[in-house]
């Protein structure tokens, strides 16, 4: 009788044990999974945290950025508009048919609205060209209302970027970031002034990197245009053209440019230049007075599937070169039609637009070292950049000379 109430007690001891390590498992499971979600909340919010704030509060980096950006109003001259008569009121139609000559009327100054974002105490800004491009006046105000008329110290439209002056001092104004360290995912902020509607402030992601949509080309033919947007889903509307792209440390990482619409407004779409690039454009036309444009002289073609197959490539990487053009930089460095480029100073390349920013941020004159693979060889090649003229050199802005008589400003044409 003792021996079985001895075993049943052992039983009864070892079950409560099991219970319990049961549970003790069952609390460590539970903490663990408490412990890998928080961990992982501080890693989605990792950059926002980094920086004081808590969770997804973009605050601080509203207050930081708002202050630098600024609205932007282009007024141009007045023009005279062709306005036709009906038909059968028309005395013209029966000589001149449907499009006769009609009457001219005069229309008053018109008037275009953006925005832009102070870059340096003293007053540069950098906007958007098409904001500002063959205005009369381009205005600008800031966030606490006050307005100066801007000159304009130099555009870009093979970028689309101009940049502006206006005479004064102490000016807040935004850092700049590192576009290139620009992580798809990451939280990002649009500062700008959509619809008339000033200093507004809206936060999105970064959808893509790279991102071409011939839109620059069809402004004015424009065949050596660089497109290597940002694309963002921070809503960008009409009015944003111009106006900052910042980061959660409140750094400028690029210039917002345009929206992918069918109705004009916002649809989750908006694209930016990467300020990499525009550091380099708005420093040319500060030191030169015009953009330094480095160029390699091919043809470009991402490469698909289809591509590879039919040329017989071991793998989609690089950017593949259908023709080279005679006498250009990378003919004379020995790069040949089928070439696929990989690499451009160490950068890795794998599509049209990234190697057409990368070559844009040098200078003519400047050697670059260019990976590339050739019938499945690898070869490195080493072409010196010319400008679009085919020169290797530097060269400054004309300078336009300017007189003023009785108020009037004249320059030669």
């Amino acid at each position: 009788m003792k021996k079985i109430f001895g075993i049943l007690l052992i039983a009864t001891l070892g079950g409560f044990i099991a219970l319990g390590l049961n549970r003790i498992v069952d609390n460590k499971k539970a903490n663990g999974f408490e412990d890998m979600q928080k961990r992982n909340y501080a890693f989605a919010s990792y950059s926002a945290a980094k920086e004081g704030l808590v969770g997804f509060d973009f605050v601080k980096v509203a207050e930081l950025s708002t202050p630098t950006v600024v609205h932007i109003k282009s007024t141009y001259e007045a023009q005279k508009t062709k306005l036709s008569q009906p038909d059968e009121t028309n005395p013209f139609r029966d000589f001149f048919g449907e499009d006769g000559p009609g009457f001219e009327m005069p229309m008053g100054p018109g008037m275009a609205t953006g925005s832009g974002a102070i870059i340096s105490q003293d007053g540069y800004i950098i906007t958007n060209n098409h904001v500002v491009e063959n205005a009369s006046k381009i205005e600008i105000v800031l966030n606490d209302k006050r307005t100066y008329i801007a000159d304009l110290i130099g555009s870009d439209i093979t970028t689309d970027l101009a940049l502006l002056k206006i005479d004064e001092s102490g000016l807040a104004f935004i850092p700049f970031g590192n576009s290139d360290d620009l992580k798809v995912g990451e939280w990002v902020v649009a500062v700008g002034n959509p619809m008339n509607l000033t200093s507004t402030v809206t936060a999105g992601i970064v959808s893509a990197k790279g991102r071409s949509i011939d839109l620059l080309r069809q402004h004015g033919d424009n065949k050596y245009a660089i497109e290597n947007f940002i694309q963002t889903d921070a809503a960008i509307n009409p009015g944003n053209s111009g106006g900052a792209l910042v980061n959660t440390k409140g750094e400028l990482i690029g210039i917002n440019t345009a929206i992918a619409s069918q109705t004009g407004s916002y649809t989750g779409y908006g694209f930016a230049i990467p300020i990499n690039l525009a550091k380099k454009i708005m420093d040319d036309i500060l030191k030169y007075g015009k953009v330094q444009r480095g160029v390699l002289g091919v043809s470009i073609q991402d490469i698909t599937q289809e591509l590879a197959d039919n040329k017989g490539l071991k793998d989609l990487k690089g950017v593949y070169v259908p023709e080279v053009i005679e006498g250009t930089a990378a003919a004379k460095s020995g790069i040949k039609k089928g070439d696929v480029l990989l690499s451009i100073n160490g950068r890795s390349i794998n599509s049209s637009s990234q190697l057409q920013e990368e070559v844009g941020r040098y200078h003519p004159g400047d050697k670059l070292t260019i990976v590339l693979s050739r019938n499945g060889e690898s070869k490195s090649v080493f072409p010196v950049l010319k400008s679009i003229e085919g020169k290797e050199t530097l060269e400054m802005a004309e300078k336009k000379e300017a007189a003023s008589i009785q108020g009037l400003k004249l320059a030669p044409l």
